[in-house]
């Protein structure tokens, strides 16, 4: 778990409930994300458990590459561009295609994140693809197309998903703020309270 940045306990009330709007998380790198607060629950040894809602849109950028392994069908395989280097590699590029659209594309912790109007939502830039998640097990997301751009003669793509990112973090008595696995099973019951009280 990392340590993110977390607002004092004066933002807490009587109830253990954050009367701020935002929370700012900062990651390893130095590289913040400034987030709503969706929903708050306090439960035992003044553990507060905030469900995070990033303030930007997120986006993701993919390339693809093929791949002839099988009976020799050339299959695109959907490359998620996640690693620093990479990003810093293609950002400028990025940017520079988003900004045509109004967008502001940002270096943001734990996803790029773009800031402005997101292009009005038609049926023909929605797709469905195939991620990689951080178990390395294939997950299908639905996402909205924004932008293409090449750099070095390989061509990348720009989407959005249609599904909220939302993120767990664990908040002390003291202010330490801990990102928490959604998959923990001691966790998922908290989690599926905050979600339930969210959609009400």
């Amino acid at each position: 778990m990392k340590l993110l940045l977390c607002p004092m306990p004066e933002f807490i009330d009587e109830d253990g409930l954050y009367d701020a709007e935002s929370v700012t998380l900062t990651d390893e790198d130095g590289r913040s994300l400034l987030c709503y607060i969706e929903n708050s629950l306090e439960e035992r040894e003044q553990i507060t458990y905030l469900l995070l809602r990033p303030v930007d849109s997120p986006v993701t950028i993919v390339t693809s590459e093929q791949n002839n392994d099988r009976d020799d069908e050339d299959i695109a395989e959907v490359i998620t561009i996640e690693e620093s280097t990479e990003i810093d590699r293609v950002f400028a590029d990025a940017k520079a295609v988003l900004a045509e659209l109004e967008l502001s594309l940002h270096n943001t912790a734990y996803t790029l994140t773009v800031s402005g109007e997101l292009p009005p939502l038609e049926e023909e830039q929605i797709v469905s693809l195939e991620l990689d998640d951080e178990n390395s097990q294939l997950e299908s997301e639905e996402l909205q197309f924004l932008a293409s751009f090449y750099h070095d003669k390989q061509q990348y793509k720009i989407y959005t998903p249609l599904s909220p990112l939302l993120f767990l973090a664990s908040c002390d008595s003291r202010g330490k703020l801990n990102l928490v696995s959604p998959e923990d099973r001691q966790i998922q019951p908290i989690l599926e309270e905050l979600l339930f009280e969210e959609l009400e």
